[in-house]
């Protein structure tokens, strides 16, 4: 299971965000994202560079739904030269834009809306998406959990046991509970953003402590 450190809140890459990643970049996290909205394209991608020169991996979140905007924020995707495309609504269209960029992609499952994100459709549509992706061949999922309408609880417990593609949990990580319960139901990562901004972890600490926080508890945990 690994963290991918969003350097968002609010679902929006925030204004500071290579300032932030820098009083971070020494720390053991190997993932770090952002999304395609929050500041202009020029910056993402001075980000990207920053986070591949400081020898970590890039993610990019696309929380813009019309095919349109999934389309255009693939090719921010392919500009920024990230490593993971993740989010967009699941258009074949994508899929075929960045076919031999070598960018892994992990759409959203459900029906996604919204900002911040919400996550709707029943348990069964969640899980068919995820099921036709592993089809498709694609590389794993982005599931909104915690951003569901429905009964979490439901979801979760049957999407773990039904779905075998790699998923990353996004949105609302904000807890150690939540943390043990990714590892607990087998995870492929999950994302922390906004809850490092809000100290959700050390109450009043700083974005760099509240990270430092849940890396030890990762360690703790045997992560």
């Amino acid at each position: 299971m690994r963290l991918v450190v969003m350097l968002t809140q609010n679902d929006k890459t925030v204004p500071n965000a290579r300032e932030v990643f820098a009083q971070c970049r020494d720390t053991r996290t190997q993932d770090w994202g952002f999304k395609n909205v929050g500041v202009p394209k020029e910056t993402l991608i001075e980000l990207a560079r920053d986070i591949h020169a400081a020898g970590k991996t890039a993610y990019m979140e696309v929380v813009t739904y019309s095919e349109e905007e999934c389309l255009e924020a693939a090719q921010t995707a392919i500009d920024c030269g990230v490593d993971y495309l993740l989010g967009t609504v699941y258009y074949p269209s994508v899929l075929e834009k960045i076919r031999g960029t070598g960018l892994k992609f992990f759409p959203f499952c459900g029906k996604v809306w919204a900002s911040p994100s919400i996550l709707g459709k029943t348990p069964d549509d969640v899980i068919g998406d995820a099921k036709k992706f592993r089809e498709l061949g694609i590389d794993g999922t982005d599931l909104l959990l915690y951003r569901f309408e429905g009964d979490t609880t439901e979801l979760m417990d049957r999407y773990f046991a039904e779905v075998d593609l790699p998923t990353l949990v996004a949105g609302s990580i904000n807890s150690y509970e939540r943390i043990s319960l990714m590892q607990k139901k087998g995870a492929w990562g999950y994302t922390i953003g906004s809850a490092f901004f809000t100290g959700s972890f050390v109450p009043g600490g700083s974005f760099r402590e509240n990270l430092l926080a849940v890396e030890r508890y990762m360690g703790s945990i045997g992560e």
